[in-house]
Protein backbone atom coordinates (compact mmCIF):
# COMPACT_ATOMS: atom_id res chain seq x y z
CA UNK A 1 0.00 0.00 0.00
CA UNK A 2 2.86 2.68 1.14
CA UNK A 3 4.71 1.25 -2.43
CA UNK A 4 1.76 2.47 -4.22
CA UNK A 5 1.12 5.38 -2.59
CA UNK A 6 4.95 6.00 -3.02
CA UNK A 7 4.49 5.39 -6.89
CA UNK A 8 1.51 7.68 -7.43
CA UNK A 9 3.02 10.77 -5.79
CA UNK A 10 6.22 10.27 -7.67
CA UNK A 11 3.74 10.11 -10.42
CA UNK A 12 1.73 13.08 -9.46
CA UNK A 13 5.05 15.51 -8.77
CA UNK A 14 6.63 14.06 -12.25
CA UNK A 15 3.91 15.13 -13.95
CA UNK A 16 3.17 18.26 -12.36
CA UNK A 17 7.42 19.08 -13.07
CA UNK A 18 6.99 18.35 -16.43
CA UNK A 19 3.64 20.60 -17.10
CA UNK A 20 5.30 23.64 -15.64
CA UNK A 21 7.78 23.91 -17.91
CA UNK A 22 5.93 23.30 -20.97
CA UNK A 23 3.76 26.00 -19.17
CA UNK A 24 7.18 27.71 -19.43
CA UNK A 25 8.33 26.86 -22.65
CA UNK A 26 4.42 28.28 -24.26
CA UNK A 27 4.92 31.50 -22.43
CA UNK A 28 8.18 32.34 -23.62
CA UNK A 29 6.92 31.85 -26.94
CA UNK A 30 3.82 33.52 -26.66
CA UNK A 31 5.36 36.52 -25.19
CA UNK A 32 6.73 38.28 -28.13
CA UNK A 33 3.85 37.39 -30.35
CA UNK A 34 1.65 39.09 -27.49
CA UNK A 35 4.21 42.23 -27.12
CA UNK A 36 4.01 42.42 -30.57
CA UNK A 37 0.12 42.32 -31.31
CA UNK A 38 0.24 45.05 -27.72
CA UNK A 39 2.69 47.05 -29.78
CA UNK A 40 0.56 47.23 -32.78
CA UNK A 41 -2.03 49.43 -31.17
CA UNK A 42 0.23 51.60 -29.05
CA UNK A 43 1.54 54.98 -30.37
CA UNK A 44 4.95 55.99 -31.49
CA UNK A 45 5.38 57.96 -28.26
CA UNK A 46 4.79 55.72 -25.72
CA UNK A 47 5.46 52.16 -27.11
CA UNK A 48 9.03 51.90 -25.28
CA UNK A 49 7.45 53.54 -22.34
CA UNK A 50 4.36 51.85 -21.85
CA UNK A 51 5.46 48.27 -21.61
CA UNK A 52 2.41 46.63 -20.65
CA UNK A 53 0.46 43.93 -23.07
CA UNK A 54 -2.63 45.60 -22.22
CA UNK A 55 -2.16 49.36 -23.62
CA UNK A 56 -4.34 52.30 -22.20
CA UNK A 57 -5.82 53.06 -25.20
CA UNK A 58 -5.87 51.04 -28.32
CA UNK A 59 -5.26 52.66 -31.89
CA UNK A 60 -6.82 50.15 -34.14
CA UNK A 61 -6.38 52.25 -36.73
CA UNK A 62 -3.01 51.69 -37.28
CA UNK A 63 -3.96 48.27 -38.91
CA UNK A 64 -5.70 50.43 -41.09
CA UNK A 65 -2.80 52.49 -41.97
CA UNK A 66 0.01 49.87 -42.34
CA UNK A 67 -2.45 48.31 -44.65
CA UNK A 68 -2.72 51.55 -47.13
CA UNK A 69 0.97 52.21 -47.03
CA UNK A 70 2.59 52.19 -50.35
CA UNK A 71 2.54 48.61 -51.21
CA UNK A 72 1.91 46.60 -48.16
CA UNK A 73 -1.58 45.66 -49.32
CA UNK A 74 -0.82 44.41 -52.90
CA UNK A 75 2.09 42.81 -51.43
CA UNK A 76 -0.43 40.82 -48.86
CA UNK A 77 -2.29 39.92 -51.57
CA UNK A 78 0.60 38.89 -53.76
CA UNK A 79 1.59 36.18 -50.53
CA UNK A 80 -1.01 34.55 -50.76
CA UNK A 81 -0.72 34.33 -54.27
CA UNK A 82 2.03 33.17 -54.17
CA UNK A 83 1.61 30.65 -51.06
CA UNK A 84 -1.68 29.16 -52.73
CA UNK A 85 -0.01 28.14 -56.19
CA UNK A 86 3.17 27.03 -54.65
CA UNK A 87 1.44 24.57 -51.73
CA UNK A 88 -0.72 23.42 -54.49
CA UNK A 89 2.09 22.17 -56.93
CA UNK A 90 4.03 21.15 -54.18
CA UNK A 91 0.88 18.81 -53.16
CA UNK A 92 0.29 17.15 -56.15
CA UNK A 93 3.84 16.92 -58.25
CA UNK A 94 5.18 15.59 -54.76
CA UNK A 95 2.05 13.17 -54.07
CA UNK A 96 1.89 11.85 -57.25
CA UNK A 97 5.80 11.31 -57.26
CA UNK A 98 5.94 10.01 -53.55
CA UNK A 99 3.08 7.51 -55.15
CA UNK A 100 5.19 6.72 -58.09
CA UNK A 101 8.63 6.06 -56.46
CA UNK A 102 6.93 4.02 -53.51
CA UNK A 103 3.94 1.89 -55.89
CA UNK A 104 5.94 1.85 -59.12
CA UNK A 105 8.68 -0.28 -60.82
CA UNK A 106 10.69 1.90 -63.42
CA UNK A 107 14.00 1.88 -64.93
CA UNK A 108 15.78 4.58 -62.92
CA UNK A 109 13.65 4.43 -60.08
CA UNK A 110 16.37 4.59 -57.05
CA UNK A 111 18.88 6.74 -59.03
CA UNK A 112 16.02 9.70 -59.17
CA UNK A 113 14.41 9.17 -55.94
CA UNK A 114 18.45 9.53 -54.67
CA UNK A 115 18.75 12.56 -56.18
CA UNK A 116 15.81 14.35 -54.51
CA UNK A 117 17.14 13.58 -51.42
CA UNK A 118 20.75 14.90 -52.00
CA UNK A 119 18.77 18.28 -53.15
CA UNK A 120 17.91 17.98 -50.00
CA UNK A 121 21.85 18.60 -48.90
CA UNK A 122 21.80 21.74 -50.93
CA UNK A 123 21.56 24.89 -49.62
CA UNK A 124 18.81 27.35 -50.46
CA UNK A 125 21.36 30.46 -51.08
CA UNK A 126 24.03 28.04 -53.29
CA UNK A 127 21.50 27.45 -56.07
CA UNK A 128 20.34 31.29 -56.38
CA UNK A 129 22.75 32.06 -59.09
CA UNK A 130 21.40 28.95 -61.89
CA UNK A 131 17.98 29.92 -60.70
CA UNK A 132 18.86 33.40 -61.88
CA UNK A 133 20.55 32.18 -65.03
CA UNK A 134 17.84 29.88 -66.03
CA UNK A 135 14.84 32.33 -65.44
CA UNK A 136 16.71 34.75 -67.47
CA UNK A 137 16.75 32.27 -70.53
CA UNK A 138 13.39 31.14 -69.93
CA UNK A 139 12.73 34.76 -69.44
CA UNK A 140 10.82 34.17 -66.41
CA UNK A 141 12.51 36.40 -63.70
CA UNK A 142 10.82 39.14 -63.02
CA UNK A 143 7.24 37.72 -63.13
CA UNK A 144 5.12 35.79 -60.87
CA UNK A 145 5.08 32.50 -62.65
CA UNK A 146 8.85 32.42 -62.05
CA UNK A 147 8.77 32.93 -58.51
CA UNK A 148 6.24 30.28 -57.88
CA UNK A 149 7.72 27.25 -60.06
CA UNK A 150 11.22 28.16 -57.74
CA UNK A 151 9.47 27.95 -54.98
CA UNK A 152 7.88 24.75 -56.08
CA UNK A 153 10.98 23.56 -56.86
CA UNK A 154 12.47 24.68 -53.32
CA UNK A 155 9.94 21.96 -51.52
CA UNK A 156 9.78 19.18 -53.80
CA UNK A 157 12.25 17.21 -51.78
CA UNK A 158 11.38 17.27 -48.58
CA UNK A 159 7.74 16.88 -49.63
CA UNK A 160 8.26 13.59 -51.96
CA UNK A 161 10.50 11.95 -49.02
CA UNK A 162 7.50 12.34 -46.69
CA UNK A 163 4.70 11.32 -49.39
CA UNK A 164 7.39 8.01 -50.24
CA UNK A 165 7.87 6.80 -46.42
CA UNK A 166 4.03 7.00 -45.82
CA UNK A 167 3.15 5.27 -48.90
CA UNK A 168 5.73 2.85 -47.96
CA UNK A 169 3.77 2.35 -45.16
CA UNK A 170 0.13 2.13 -46.85
CA UNK A 171 -1.37 -1.90 -47.06
CA UNK A 172 -1.40 -3.11 -50.33
CA UNK A 173 -4.71 -4.92 -49.17
CA UNK A 174 -6.31 -1.30 -50.00
CA UNK A 175 -4.98 -1.11 -53.32
CA UNK A 176 -6.11 -4.16 -53.59
CA UNK A 177 -9.64 -3.97 -53.13
CA UNK A 178 -9.37 -0.54 -55.37
CA UNK A 179 -8.42 -2.37 -58.50
CA UNK A 180 -11.05 -5.02 -58.00
CA UNK A 181 -13.41 -1.76 -57.89
CA UNK A 182 -12.12 -0.80 -61.28
CA UNK A 183 -9.60 1.67 -60.52
CA UNK A 184 -6.87 2.47 -62.56
CA UNK A 185 -3.33 3.62 -61.36
CA UNK A 186 -4.71 7.26 -61.03
CA UNK A 187 -7.68 6.66 -59.50
CA UNK A 188 -5.94 4.90 -56.49
CA UNK A 189 -3.64 7.86 -56.01
CA UNK A 190 -6.23 10.11 -56.02
CA UNK A 191 -9.21 8.13 -54.21
CA UNK A 192 -7.01 6.03 -52.11
CA UNK A 193 -3.65 7.43 -51.10
CA UNK A 194 -4.52 10.90 -50.93
CA UNK A 195 -7.38 10.55 -48.54
CA UNK A 196 -5.10 7.97 -46.30
CA UNK A 197 -2.00 10.41 -46.34
CA UNK A 198 -3.92 13.63 -44.85
CA UNK A 199 -1.79 13.64 -41.78
CA UNK A 200 1.70 13.44 -43.80
CA UNK A 201 0.09 16.27 -46.45
CA UNK A 202 -0.95 18.51 -43.29
CA UNK A 203 2.84 18.29 -42.75
CA UNK A 204 3.58 19.39 -46.27
CA UNK A 205 1.10 21.98 -46.74
CA UNK A 206 2.35 23.72 -42.92
CA UNK A 207 6.16 23.13 -44.03
CA UNK A 208 5.69 24.40 -47.50
CA UNK A 209 3.36 27.25 -46.39
CA UNK A 210 5.91 28.64 -44.08
CA UNK A 211 8.66 28.39 -46.58
CA UNK A 212 6.99 30.18 -49.23
CA UNK A 213 5.31 33.20 -46.93
CA UNK A 214 8.77 33.97 -45.12
CA UNK A 215 10.78 34.13 -47.99
CA UNK A 216 12.53 37.45 -48.86
CA UNK A 217 15.98 36.76 -50.50
CA UNK A 218 14.97 34.99 -53.35
CA UNK A 219 12.02 37.30 -53.87
CA UNK A 220 14.75 40.47 -54.18
CA UNK A 221 16.70 37.88 -56.73
CA UNK A 222 13.63 37.04 -58.96
CA UNK A 223 11.90 40.31 -58.94
CA UNK A 224 12.85 43.43 -60.21
CA UNK A 225 9.13 45.28 -59.76
CA UNK A 226 7.71 46.51 -56.95
CA UNK A 227 4.60 45.60 -57.88
CA UNK A 228 5.23 41.58 -57.78
CA UNK A 229 7.22 41.95 -54.09
CA UNK A 230 5.75 39.56 -51.40
CA UNK A 231 5.02 40.89 -48.04
CA UNK A 232 7.97 39.90 -46.27
CA UNK A 233 9.86 42.42 -48.40
CA UNK A 234 6.85 45.12 -48.25
CA UNK A 235 7.60 45.28 -44.45
CA UNK A 236 10.42 47.16 -45.11
CA UNK A 237 8.41 50.32 -45.91
CA UNK A 238 7.51 50.87 -42.22
CA UNK A 239 11.49 51.61 -41.87
CA UNK A 240 12.63 54.74 -42.68
CA UNK A 241 16.53 56.17 -43.05
CA UNK A 242 16.27 57.85 -39.73
CA UNK A 243 12.92 56.40 -38.23
CA UNK A 244 11.48 53.50 -38.04
CA UNK A 245 7.54 53.26 -37.41
CA UNK A 246 7.49 50.94 -35.10
CA UNK A 247 3.71 50.61 -34.14
CA UNK A 248 2.85 50.32 -37.80
CA UNK A 249 5.81 47.86 -38.15
CA UNK A 250 4.13 46.03 -35.77
CA UNK A 251 0.60 46.39 -37.32
CA UNK A 252 1.89 45.06 -40.49
CA UNK A 253 3.98 42.14 -38.74
CA UNK A 254 0.92 40.91 -36.58
CA UNK A 255 -1.11 40.93 -40.48
CA UNK A 256 1.82 39.27 -41.70
CA UNK A 257 1.42 36.27 -39.03
CA UNK A 258 -2.21 36.23 -38.42
CA UNK A 259 -2.57 34.10 -42.24
CA UNK A 260 -0.05 31.20 -41.56
CA UNK A 261 -1.27 30.83 -38.28
CA UNK A 262 -4.74 30.59 -39.75
CA UNK A 263 -3.12 27.71 -42.44
CA UNK A 264 -1.28 25.73 -38.75
CA UNK A 265 -4.53 25.58 -36.99
CA UNK A 266 -6.58 24.04 -39.96
CA UNK A 267 -4.12 21.75 -40.63
CA UNK A 268 -2.84 20.23 -37.19
CA UNK A 269 -6.43 18.95 -36.60
CA UNK A 270 -5.93 16.40 -39.13
CA UNK A 271 -2.04 14.91 -37.74
CA UNK A 272 -3.59 15.27 -34.10
CA UNK A 273 -7.16 13.13 -35.01
CA UNK A 274 -5.03 10.69 -37.10
CA UNK A 275 -2.86 9.91 -34.24
CA UNK A 276 -5.46 9.87 -31.38
CA UNK A 277 -7.70 7.57 -33.45
CA UNK A 278 -4.68 5.55 -34.60
CA UNK A 279 -5.41 5.50 -37.57
CA UNK A 280 -1.66 6.57 -38.99
CA UNK A 281 -0.11 3.29 -40.11
CA UNK A 282 2.42 1.62 -37.43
Amino acid sequence: MQHALYYKSKKFLINTLIHIFLISVAVTCLYPLLWMIASSLKTQDIIFKDISLIPQQLHFENYIHAFKEEGFGRSFLNSIFYTGFSVFGVVIIASMAGYAFSRLRFPGRTILFYMFIAAMMIPIPASFVPLYVLLNKLHLRDTPIGYILCMISVGLSVSIFLLKTFFDRMPKEVEDAARIDGCSKMGIWWHVALPLAKPVLAVVVIFNALNVWNEYILALIIFDSRKFMPLQVALQVFRGEFVTNYPLLMAGLTIAVLPIIIVYLLMQKYIVKEITSGEVFG
